[in-house]
C-alpha cells in the first residue's frame, strides 16, 4: 500500500509499509522525518512498526523507514560482514570496512544532518527525553549491532552515539532499534489523535503515570475513585498528580530522587 507522493528535484516520494531497501531504489527525497536502519536483516522492518499508530503514520507520510542491508556491502562469495576478534576471544566482531561503507552510503543518499545511533548495552540509557531530543532532527539514522559489536574505530571516526534500551543484552539491535522508533514517531504532530496523550504520559513529566480506570463503575467488588466521577476537573488533576507521586516513589525511587 502506497500513499501521499510528493516531489522534489524531479525525485518521488514514496511513504509504505514496506520499508524501501535504499541498495535496490532510486534516490527518495522527503521532508517527512526519516530513519534509516543499517542491519543484517532488513525482512525483521517494518515488523510491529507498520501496525496501528506507527503504521498509519507511515502510510500517511507523516515519516519514512529505509533498510539497508549490511550484507550488501560484505566481502567475498559469501558476503563476509564480521570476522575474529583481534586478541582473541569468543564470538565475532563486525568489520569496520563493512561498516564504514553501509554508513557512507548512507550519509550519500540522505545528507540531513540526523544523529548516528550505534545500539549497544553499553550505551546510555533510551529516555522519553532522548526520543524528544531526536524527533526535533530531520530523523535519525541506527545500526542495529550483532555478535559481539562492530569495530571500535567505527564507532570514534563517525563520532557515533551509543544507546541502551536497558541493562539486559540481546542477540541484536533490531527489536532495541523499533521500540526506539515507536517512541520517537508517536511524538511527531498529528501522529496522535489527542496530543494531550503525550504531556499525560509515564516520563514525560519525570513522573510515572497515575492509575486509569473506565467502565464499568463497578467490577469484581472494586469501585472507580469517586473523585474522578465528580466532574471537579481541578480536583481531578490534584488527585492524579498526587498518585503519580506516589506510584514513582514507591516503584521508582530513582526517578523521584532525580526530580528532587
Amino acid at each position: 500500500m502506497t500513499k501521499s507522493m510528493k516531489s522534489h528535484d524531479g525525485k518521488s516520494t514514496v511513504a509504505s509499509q514496506n520499508p524501501r531497501n535504499v541498495m535496490s531504489s532510486q534516490t527518495f527525497f522527503t521532508q517527512a522525518w526519516s530513519v534509516d536502519v543499517l542491519t543484517l536483516f532488513p525482512e525483521a522492518f517494518p515488523g510491529v512498526l507498520g501496525h496501528s499508530l506507527t503504521g498509519n503514520a507511515l502510510n500517511a507520510g507523516k515519516w519514512e523507514l529505509n533498510t539497508i542491508d549490511l550484507r550488501a556491502f560484505g566481502v567475498g562469495k559469501h558476503k563476509n560482514v564480521d570476522d575474529k576478534p583481534a586478541g582473541g576471544g569468543a564470538g565475532m566482531v563486525l568489520r569496520a570496512d563493512i561498516v564504514g561503507k553501509a554508513i557512507e552510503h548512507v550519509l550519500k543518499v540522505n545528507s540531513a544532518e540526523r544523529p548516528l545511533i550505534f545500539l549497544s548495552p553499553r550505551g546510555r540509557p533510551f529516555e522519553q527525553a532522548l526520543a524528544q531530543k531526536w524527533v526535533t532532527s530531520p530523523g535519525v539514522i541506527l545500526l542495529a549491532g550483532r555478535f559481539e559489536g562492530i569495530d571500535q574505530r567505527v564507532i570514534d571516526h563517525y563520532l557515533m552515539e551509543e544507546v541502551s534500551l536497558g541493562d539486559f543484552v540481546m542477540s541484536g539491535g533490531e527489536i532495541a532499534a523499533q521500540a526506539m522508533i515507536d517512541t520517537c514517531v508517536r511524538l511527531l504532530p498529528s501522529v496522535l489523535g489527542n496530543p494531550r496523550s503525550i504531556v499525560d504520559e509515564s516520563h514525560t513529566s519525570g513522573l510515572l503515570e497515575y492509575p486509569q480506570y473506565t467502565k464499568p463503575t463497578e467490577w469484581k467488588g472494586k469501585r472507580i475513585p469517586q473523585v474522578l466521577q465528580s466532574g471537579n476537573h481541578q480536583k481531578i488533576a490534584e488527585w492524579r498528580r498526587d498518585q503519580a507521586e506516589i506510584v514513582t516513589k514507591s516503584r521508582r525511587p530513582d526517578l523521584w530522587n532525580k526530580r528532587r
